[in-house]
């Protein structure tokens, strides 16, 4: 027995022979096969060429692993959002922007978010139940989506995630935060999407293949749009979205403040964007209670 790189191979007898192994073994991120020991420059390149495979699959193994552990706490990265922007609220003037420009970008960043948030909003209400959900142990998929909103692209609920958080962050008045967030929430969700991938394709196989190669990931297509089956229900985002808004009504009132405090030393209640942060938190607790406490929001076809 012997090693190169992570794997481990072991020698025969037989001269000018490569065996090679359908299936591979998968422990802890190492792949192990069997392999001959070869004596000619034909065979090394075959054995070089398995041992380039076998790396790959290595990366893939690695990836699909880190990306089920982010697809685990994706939940948290809202709170590492607000705890960054701390400090770049407080080094980041404002008062060098005219009025009307501060304005018009505040104006532009609610749009965006608010557009996350539709799109959601879509994916969720049109989707029939044991997909789309809000798992946290592990991926989860009674059927594959391939029409309405997933006929445009394949994860339109993370592409709704970064217009949501990508315009509070335009929200701070930083373009350097603003590249190192969209930076970061790529590194991130491309290992969650990579792992979901493999899920599906393991599950639905050719079915998802056909999917998937004629639907792009994040850029959405219109020109692929295929009508669902599903109707939209209004009443799977009332039961299932009212965290996401108010999460992103905080993100910008947290922000409001936060400068305000900066700027002027000082905490102010009687701010517009306090009173909807009231309003949000009171729809969420009247939608919450209603949800665990009665079956007004329950549908049998919906998660």
């Amino acid at each position: 027995m012997f090693q190169i790189g992570g794997w481990c191979y072991e020698e025969n007898d037989a001269k000018n022979t490569l065996t090679k192994v359908a299936g591979s073994i998968m422990d802890n991120s190492h792949f192990c096969f069997f392999a001959c020991k070869c004596t000619n420059k034909s065979l090394y390149a075959q054995n070089a060429y398995l041992y380039r495979s076998f790396y790959i699959m290595a990366l893939i193994h690695s990836f699909e692993k880190s990306g089920n552990w982010l697809f685990r706490y994706r939940g948290q990265l809202p709170v590492v959002l607000f705890l960054t922007a701390i400090p770049v609220i407080w080094l980041t003037s404002t008062r060098g922007i005219a009025s009307n420009v501060m304005l018009a970008i505040s104006i532009g960043a609610i749009a965006i978010s608010f557009t996350g948030l539709i799109i959601r909003a879509i994916a969720i209400g049109t989707t029939p139940k044991g997909t789309s959900g809000r798992n946290t142990k592990g991926q989860v998929a009674e059927s594959l989506n391939t029409s309405g909103i997933y006929s445009c692209l394949r994860h339109p609920l993370y592409l709704g995630n970064y217009l949501m958080w990508i315009g509070i962050v335009i929200f701070t008045f930083n373009v350097e935060f603003i590249v190192i967030v969209s930076l970061a929430f790529w590194l991130y969700y491309e290992r969650i999407m990579f792992a979901e991938e493999r899920f599906l394709e393991a599950k639905f196989g050719k079915n998802y293949m056909d999917w998937s190669l004629s639907v792009p990931a994040f850029i959405p297509s219109l020109l692929n749009y295929k009508p669902g089956n599903t109707p939209f229900s209004f009443i799977s985002i009332l039961r299932r979205e009212y965290s996401g808004v108010f999460a992103t009504v905080f993100g910008f009132a947290f922000i409001d403040n936060l400068r305000f405090w900066s700027q002027e030393g000082m905490y102010q209640f009687d701010r517009i964007a306090n009173y909807i942060l009231l309003a949000a938190f009171l729809l969420m607790l009247v939608l919450r209670t209603v949800k665990h406490t009665t079956s007004m929001l329950n549908e049998d076809d919906r998660s």
